[in-house]
């Protein structure tokens, strides 16, 4: 059989491509002309192929290696790819300087680039870009009412929030949002948003106390599958900002206290809608942290996640250059 490369398959654009992995305890290599993970089971060695033209990016845990080869098809696909800790946390793998969540990103010159002249436009005035972040939180508030109250996947796994308590507490944040002096505030409001969320959460799920461990430091399976899910959310939005141009240090919230912020920003619009209900349902389950993970990633691949932050990311670049031009004499 001819080797296949990467250059030959069909693209599909980042938005569309429904795969996301995290490998544990195998090696990442080049198998004529594909891209495949190998299991050892006892003296026999397990192949399992990955679709790189169909991958949005690959996070590699405990016991894994990967090749040059691997790495300059995933390259060639573009695929963004992180080393990680057991259970998908905590990201190690560093390439730039000003990012905490990183990622090996392939070094395509042909991304476009217009956001990211669209983005500079505005992100050096501080009140706009404080515009900016309360556009991404609003649109937070939005994809939460979205599947918290709709989402007919959750209501079947018996997920069915407070609405009223849900929609008034919503509402609050979105009056707290627009009125918000300073990133402090906006910042203090996002955190009071999703204690109350925790609530919910746990109410509906009938889980009992929660208490938000920090990261990596909770030992109750709510709190490990958040910090795992939220990862995984972690992974898409590096793809978003990678495949529109716009470097991770720009951030519009998360930038003064956490490196590589605007990963958070974007991540942001999913984490709460999507990752934190999964979390409560897969901890009262006693799910394990694959069929947790699995879960996730039909989540995120159900409700279009990768999708909805590009299409974000592109609405506030184009919206706050506009702005801008408009002011400029």
């Amino acid at each position: 059989m001819d080797d296949i490369h990467a250059s030959d398959l069909k693209t599909i654009l980042h938005s569309k491509r429904a795969n996301l992995y995290y490998l544990e305890h195998c090696r990442v290599l080049v198998n004529g002309g594909r891209v495949e993970y190998v299991t050892d089971e006892g003296k026999r060695s397990l192949y399992w192929n990955i679709p790189i033209a169909n991958t949005t990016c690959v996070l590699l845990g405990t016991g894994t290696s990967v090749t040059q080869a691997a790495m300059r098809e995933l390259a060639k696909a573009g695929v963004l790819v992180g080393f990680c800790g057991g259970g998908g946390t905590p990201l190690f793998s560093g390439t730039e300087r000003d990012t905490d969540i990183v990622w090996f990103s392939p070094q395509s010159e042909y991304r476009p680039t217009e956001y990211l002249q669209a983005w500079v436009r505005f992100w050096f005035d501080e009140d706009l870009r404080l515009e900016a972040a309360k556009r991404f939180q609003q649109q937070r508030l939005q994809h939460i009412q979205a599947h918290w109250s709709a989402a007919r996947h959750l209501k079947s796994t018996g997920f069915e929030p407070d609405v009223t308590a849900l929609s008034a507490l919503l509402s609050r944040s979105g009056s707290n949002i627009q009125v918000a002096s300073d990133h402090t505030a906006l910042l203090m409001e996002e955190a009071r948003l999703t204690k109350e969320l925790y609530k919910l959460a746990a109410r509906a799920t009938q889980y009992g106390d929660f208490v938000r461990g920090k990261r990596g430091q909770g030992t109750d399976a709510a709190n490990q599958f958040l910090d795992h899910g939220n990862y995984l959310a972690y992974g898409l939005a590096a793809t978003a900002t990678w495949v529109l141009g716009l470097p991770h240090g720009l951030a519009v919230l998360h930038g003064k206290t956490r490196r590589g912020g605007l990963v958070f920003d974007v991540a942001d619009l999913v984490k709460d809608a999507l990752i934190l209900p999964q979390a409560f349902l897969s901890a009262v389950r006693g799910d394990t942290e694959q069929e947790f993970r699995q879960a996730c990633i039909e989540a995120l691949t159900r409700s279009e996640a990768l999708d909805a932050m590009i299409d974000t990311l592109k609405d506030i670049a184009q919206q706050m250059g506009a702005m801008v031009q408009q002011a400029t004499p």
